[in-house]
């Protein structure tokens, strides 16, 4: 899907429709890993897709937001507001040690409920949730904190996003 000429996303995607896309692009993604080989460069591939993904919606939503007071303050909008416009929902629940270490989850994340009817998806889950890592990653290098996010899913639909923070 092409942008307009003036950079905005088409409204259906700046509105929460990158769910339904990544959703509908499922089958595309599975053949991304059909072929994978052992250094998991598809899974990277789909990592870096969701990066660059993030760093332009997070460009985008915050350019008239109040510059953030801190660390946390980052998480947050990164949780209701960054959540709800991709998501259409906010994430269930935030959990830091302060020290670094923030752990985002969300009970019915979208990407997969489709999946969540047996347990013999729960192996492949996690290369789902490689793209939303990117997605993460992305929007945080762009508000000035660079990370490592990996995800966790335990039972489906149910996912876990460990985001590591790495002082510059």
């Amino acid at each position: 899907m092409k942008s307009p000429p003036d950079g905005r996303f088409p409204p259906r995607l700046a509105a929460g429709g990158w769910a339904r896309l990544l959703a509908q692009s499922r089958g595309g993604f599975e053949n991304l890993w059909v072929h994978e080989d052992e250094n998991g460069r598809c899974i990277t591939k789909l990592e870096n897709m969701g990066f660059r993904v993030g760093q332009g919606l997070i460009e985008r939503f915050t350019k008239d937001t109040a510059r953030f007071k801190d660390e946390l303050d980052i998480m947050k909008f990164i949780c209701k507001d960054f959540w709800t416009t991709v998501f259409k929902k906010q994430i269930d629940n935030l959990r830091t040690n302060h020290q670094g270490i923030y752990v985002l989850q969300d009970n019915k994340f979208r990407l997969l409920t489709q999946m969540s009817a047996g347990k013999q998806y729960l192996e492949h889950a996690s290369k789902y949730l490689a793209f939303t890592c990117g997605l993460i990653r992305g929007g945080l290098l762009n508000l000035g904190i660079k990370s490592i996010v990996t995800a966790e899913v335990s039972s489906m639909p149910a996912c876990k996003f460990q985001v590591m923070i790495q002082k510059l």
